[in-house]
């Protein structure tokens, strides 16, 4: 928590010493797989001290020295003492440092590079998965395995880099090469320093090379970043509308990467002049590259001037015209690039204002107001529901959920914060002010936000004068409950003949609240669409603070509330109201747009879930919408059925049921679809077709599931993927494996491990756990633990978790294994997912108990929100089954004679 809101606290470090300047040098040895350096930090001492604390894991230190200019001597520690559970160093020093004094700080340290995807590490990619590169990932808390330093992102200081490698391989970091020479005993070396210590103990000191970067503006230690290997680059540049200055760009990675770097790159080259103009700030680097990595503990991280991602992120098959392959694309780098701005230049206080960053970068980035001026084929803010909207809804509806704004005590508590909540929750709720203030004056607030803060720490309420100097509206008001409380409201529509009398409640997934859950009066901003007697559409903007309010209004006319569903809200209407606006919504030229539909059938779902209406009222309003054209409509109503034949999958007879539905809903979309991709086909189009291919595999379409199983056939036997569309190969290799013995079930264990690109490889991945053979999907559990990577395990595991045969397998198998996991994965965003994925979705009164008693004596700090969230989605689907079974199968069963 920043001091703005409480006092100083045990885990942060004090400001009575802080840095100005690192002068860091590393030195890189890839074949040993060893790293050393030195680190020599100018610093501001506030008052007397004779102690020196700072950040440091796991670094072993050779010499440790203090020059005082204002004592004008050097000193060397009389005590050392490390402190690895906060993670720290303390050397206390003879003398007395004086108040308001300068001094310098030399450390010489060295450690392993690890394969632990944190701090300075090792990767190993290339065509032969076999070359070895090294980088780093310091987000949140490892710069201090990388270096010893002030590794809290308020601490901002500038940073001169040197990278100390072997001739033949590449050095980047955040900022240009100043200088690069190899080395030679002519070259400029202090005598007696560490340097030149290092190269006179070399056998060969002519194979190694020093590379000087030019030094960073004030920066966060968190953001540093620098890489080395045999990396290659392909090169563009952009032209700053702002001052007409030519920036370069690159995208490097190893040499099998470069073939499909191209779109990825094309995308930076296209936003980072909107990005300038969007926030009227020049980007302040003189360069940018992004970097693809084989092995990478988050999905991308925006180190300023050189974003590192995943492969699997940020390449893309020039052949292809996967239109979800480049909008995954096309999110991340714009979602990355977005934070040079919100993170980069300006950084939140402290780890509790983490949406600042990440709730910025995901609204303006890989989702809506960027998209918008981008990619307007792609409607991006439609996509923004489905991908972060309702996911964040979801969390949130849990009374294990937490403010967007919370308190971060420690590394763990840090760690997990990463999560719907602080990325799209923020987002979401970012998008339903920006809607209510009008997008303009949103972002010109955020122009002056960032314009006051320029290289500087910033916490909510700065964010909220800008955007209020630019609107003259009361920003707080609207804003702390969204922030600063966890949850968000249902509004319950009664209808009288004057209008509207609204209620508003905390909406959660058990059900209606109890009092003591329902102590938050959310400030709404309502928007209510009302449509007159000849069509035209008129919208009512309302600011709803209170328990119950009334609104005027003829309701015998067309109304639906949360226009185009920008409000965090659910609205819950009369049976009779929700049959007309499914109407309404179904009709050619429905006054509804695409997101009002969208809402719709998420509200009515979410609604039926909670036990707040029968499961049929969701049901019902989809079978209206069967005409509907649009894809992400058909998205929604795919992912809701989806989780309810989850929800019953001990239940075959109502999967049945269900699947029998499901079948009705997309055959019919497959055949006017057809399964041939065209380069004419709309994105629409593509996109739909595939959702509804996936869809009449899964409930078992038996003409679908032929054409798949022969196209998975002809690969095995011929290894030409040819036949396969890119967009169909997940649910291809699925199906392949799924109808398939050991045969099917060993190529795509050899394409998990030796893909022709990254795509490949993720569909394999999740196929390998299709089998219907337990005995293989032990096979599988063994190949993710040992034969995959770190970050691909999760994937691998998912595999098993969405086999209905498989589930309960899994879950008992990962307590088998947890001590290991546990102690394998620890202080990595990977242990969490371990968690979600192999117990969330379990479905039992019996598994709640047995998964709540196996974690029960264990210190779950480290993951105890994924804990919480996940035993919570249990007990919400145990009581769904228990409530619902009986009304589902019934209306399944007389479903194909009801009115259409």
């Amino acid at each position: 928590m920043s001091e703005e809101f409480a006092p100083q606290k045990d885990y942060r470090l004090s400001k009575n010493i802080a840095p100005e300047h690192y002068d860091l040098t590393i030195w890189t040895d890839l074949q040993d797989l060893k790293f050393s350096g030195t680190v020599e930090i100018s610093l501001r001492i506030g008052t007397d001290t004779s102690t020196v604390v700072l950040n440091s894991l796991a670094l072993e230190f050779s010499e440790v020295s203090l020059h005082s200019y204002a004592l004008q001597n050097t000193q060397t520690p009389s005590a050392t003492e490390i402190d690895d559970t906060r993670q720290r160093v303390i050397f206390t020093f003879p003398d007395v440092l004086p108040a308001n004094s300068t001094a310098r700080l030399k450390i010489a340290f060295k450690a392993d590079v690890s394969s632990q995807m944190m701090g300075y590490y090792r990767s190993t990619g290339g065509k032969d998965s076999k070359t070895v590169y090294a980088l780093t990932q310091f987000q949140p808390t490892a710069a201090r395995r990388a270096f010893p330093c002030w590794d809290e992102p308020n601490f901002k200081a500038t940073f001169a880099i040197t990278m100390i490698s072997r001739k033949d391989t590449v050095n980047i970091s955040n900022m240009p090469v100043a200088h690069e020479e190899v080395y030679t005993p002519q070259l400029e070396v202090e005598e007696g320093s560490w340097i030149a210590n290092t190269f006179a103990s070399l056998l060969h000191p002519s194979d190694w090379k020093i590379t000087t970067f030019e030094t960073t503006p004030p920066m966060s230690s968190y953001i540093i970043a620098y890489a080395n290997g045999p990396f290659e680059y392909i090169e563009s540049s952009y032209k700053s509308t702002l001052s007409g200055k030519v920036r370069p760009l690159r995208f490097y990675g190893t040499a099998n990467a470069i073939p499909h770097a191209q779109f990825a790159l094309d995308t930076v080259t296209k936003i980072m002049p909107i990005y300038e103009q969007m926030f009227d700030i020049e980007y302040p680097l003189p360069k940018l590259d992004i970097f693809a990595v084989d092995d990478f503990d988050l999905g991308g991280m925006e180190n300023w001037g050189l974003v590192i991602c995943r492969t699997q992120y940020l390449l893309h098959d020039p052949t292809s015209n996967d239109v979800q392959n480049q909008q995954s694309v096309a999110s991340m780098v714009g979602h990355e690039v977005a934070h040079m701005w919100f993170g980069d230049i300006t950084t939140m206080e402290w780890w509790d204002n983490l949406y600042l960053n990440e709730g910025f970068a995901t609204l303006m980035g890989d989702k809506a107001i960027l998209g918008k001026r981008v990619w307007p084929e792609w409607k991006p803010d439609s996509e923004f529901l489905g991908s972060s909207f309702f996911q964040a809804r979801q969390l949130d509806a849990k009374l294990s959920s937490h403010p967007v704004e919370v308190e971060c005590p420690n590394e763990d508590s840090i760690l997990q914060i990463f999560d719907a909540l602080s990325y799209a929750k923020a987002a979401s709720v970012l998008r339903m002010l920006s809607s209510h203030v009008g997008e303009h004056q949103f972002l010109k607030g955020v122009s002056i936000y960032l314009k006051k803060h320029l290289y500087k720490n910033a916490v909510t309420k700065d964010l909220w004068e800008g955007i209020q100097a630019a609107t003259n509206l009361d920003i707080p008001k609207i804003m702390d409950t969204w922030i600063k409380e966890m949850g968000y409201p249902v509004l319950t529509v009664t209808e009288t003949e004057d209008g509207l009398h609204i209620r508003q409640d905390r909406f959660l997934e058990t059900g209606p609240a109890e009092e003591k859950h329902n102590q938050i009066i959310w400030t709404v901003p309502l928007s209510i669409l009302t449509v007159s007697d000849d069509g035209k559409p008129t919208v009512q903007k309302h600011i709803f603070d209170t328990r119950e309010n009334f609104y005027s209004l003829e309701t015998s006319k067309v109304f639906k509330l949360n226009v185009d569903t920008t409000g965090f809200y659910a609205v819950q209407y009369s049976p009779e109201r929700l049959v007309r606006l499914g109407r309404t919504a179904a009709l050619p030229d429905s006054p509804f747009s695409l997101s009002d539909r969208i809402g719709l059938v998420w509200d009515a779902s979410a609604l039926a879930k909670a036990g707040y209406a029968p499961v049929s009222s969701a049901f019902a309003l989809i079978r209206m919408l069967q005409g509907e054209k649009e894809y992400f409509v058909w998205d929604t109503i795919a992912t809701n059925i989806e989780e309810i034949v989850s929800t019953w999958y001990e239940k075959p007879q109502v999967v049945e049921l269900l699947n029998a539905f499901r079948r009705d809903l997309f055959v019919p979309v497959v055949k006017r679809l057809g399964l041939k991709y065209s380069i004419s086909d709309s994105p629409n189009d593509r996109l739909l077709r595939t959702l509804a291919v996936r869809q009449a595999a899964a409930a078992g379409n038996p003409e679908v599931v032929a054409e798949l199983k022969a196209w998975y056939a002809h690969l095995l036997q011929t290894g030409n993927d040819s036949k396969i569309p890119s967009e169909l190969q997940g649910v291809t290799f699925k199906v392949g494996v799924g109808e398939g013995g050991r045969p099917e079930w060993e190529y795509a264990k050899q394409l998990a491990s030796n893909p022709k690109n990254p795509a490949q490889g993720v569909a394999a991945l999740y196929a390998v756990g299709a089998s219907k053979d337990l005995g293989l999907a032990e096979e599988t559990f063994q190949f993710a633990l040992t034969g995959v990577r770190d970050q691909d395990i999760p994937r691998c595991l998912s595999g098993l978790q969405q086999n209905p045969l498989t589930r309960k397998f899994l879950a008992e198998r990962v307590k088998d294994r947890f001590d290991e996991l546990e102690k394998r994965y620890a202080g990595t965003f990977n242990f969490k997912r371990f968690i979600e994925v192999s117990f969330r979705y379990l479905s039992s009164d019996k598994d709640y108990e047995a998964t709540a008693a196996f974690l029960k004596d264990r210190d779950t700090a480290a993951y105890d929100q994924a804990l919480r969230q996940s035993l919570d989605n249990i007990k919400t689907r145990a009581a769904w089954v228990k409530r619902s079974t009986e009304e589902l199968t019934e209306w399944l069963k007389r479903r194909p004679e009801g009115e259409r």
